[in-house]
């Protein structure tokens, strides 16, 4: 067997750096080697430093093993940030600097013209990108966890028939609020119309990452999208309701057929988080459900129905994505996979 390769979990007592410790436990090409938290946490097993909230058990390793700070020299080469916007950006810009790869679900360098923002499946050679970062390490983001279902939809129709516009509602899970996340007695019953700063993530972030790689960065895709972003009482699995306007006119019928056909390089790579299908259309009536579909895929697949004829646009959709995976810690994972592969770690 191959030497894994030795990450560090930043911000690994949170809901997200639960999930990265979640899915790398046994991976057969990284070995969490380091787990990082804040001063609160640091020299505490992560057994007693974690509440843990997942499902499934703690990893025995990861229960025995110290909490580090950031600041520490770690016995890693690659560092998956889970750490929360607004603190991130310094911390993982410092740890590129010393020679760290760092693969973050943070928003703070998303939108910085020479650090990625990936999805393995519609950007790969935006990889590149890391190339013009003038630090011994690099950063690499993946984008938010309704930016990433949505532009995975849209990238294929937008290879063959061009988006023009897209309006898109997304009724969110209370999971994606972090934890302990949104009050009992504001969300049980209850639609929260507003989350902040989220549209204006939905509304950009598509766009790079559609975007043609140029000298000076990203061009971004010409496309113009109006998002609104609801809370709603589910657990976890983001849904979202999307109508697209078409440059030239599709079929919904031939819209699904193209959806369920669309595959990127992780398929072609066989990367171990990779989902044999991105896009699993369902064509009953009342599919996808997030109680139902979030795990297709083991949780990296985007569940995709309802493709129909829109009377104010080209074709509408509804999708269902398991909003910690795919959405954050999955895709993150998936983008040292392909960096891996490609010979970039």
């Amino acid at each position: 067997m191959t030497k894994r390769v030795k990450v560090a979990v930043l911000g690994a007592t949170g809901a997200v750096g639960q999930r990265f410790i979640e899915l790398l436990e046994n991976h057969p090409v990284f070995q969490v080697s380091e787990l990082v938290a804040s001063e609160r946490s640091a020299s505490k097993t992560y057994g007693e430093a974690a509440n843990w909230i997942l499902a499934s058990p703690m990893p025995k390793a990861a229960r025995d093993r110290e909490v580090r700070l950031a600041t520490d020299d770690l016995d890693a080469d690659v560092c998956f940030s889970a750490i929360p916007s607004g603190i991130a950006g310094k911390v993982e810009t410092d740890l590129a600097a010393r020679g760290y790869k760092v693969f973050s679900n943070a928003k703070d360098h998303r939108m910085d013209a020479d650090v990625p923002l990936i999805i393995p499946e519609v950007n790969p050679e935006h990889a590149a990108l890391v190339e013009r970062q003038r630090t011994d390490g690099f950063i690499v983001t993946n984008g938010n966890c309704v930016g990433i279902p949505l532009t995975m939809a849209l990238k294929p129709l937008h290879d063959k028939w061009g988006v023009e516009r897209v309006n898109v509602v997304s009724f969110q899970a209370v999971s994606g609020a972090g934890y302990p996340g949104v009050p009992s007695l504001d969300i049980l019953g209850n639609v929260i119309p507003y989350i902040g700063n989220e549209e204006e993530k939905v509304e950009t972030e598509p766009l790079k990452m559609l975007g043609k790689l140029g000298s000076r960065g990203v061009v971004p895709a010409p496309i113009a999208i109006s998002a609104t972003c609801v809370r709603v009482p589910v657990e976890e699995g983001h849904s979202l309701a999307a109508h697209v306007q078409l440059k030239k006119k599709a079929k919904s019928e031939d819209v699904a057929a193209l959806m369920a056909a669309w595959r990127g390089r992780p398929q072609e790579l066989k990367l171990p988080s990779a989902p044999r299908s991105p896009l699993v259309v369902r064509f009953e009536a009342n599919r996808p459900q997030p109680r139902r579909d979030i795990l297709e895929g083991n949780g990296m697949a985007v569940s995709v129905g309802r493709v129909r004829a829109d009377p104010l646009a080209s074709v509408k959709f509804f999708l269902t994505s398991a909003n910690t995976i795919r959405g954050a810690a999955g895709c993150s994972i998936l983008n040292a996979e392909l960096f891996h592969a490609e010979g970039r770690l």
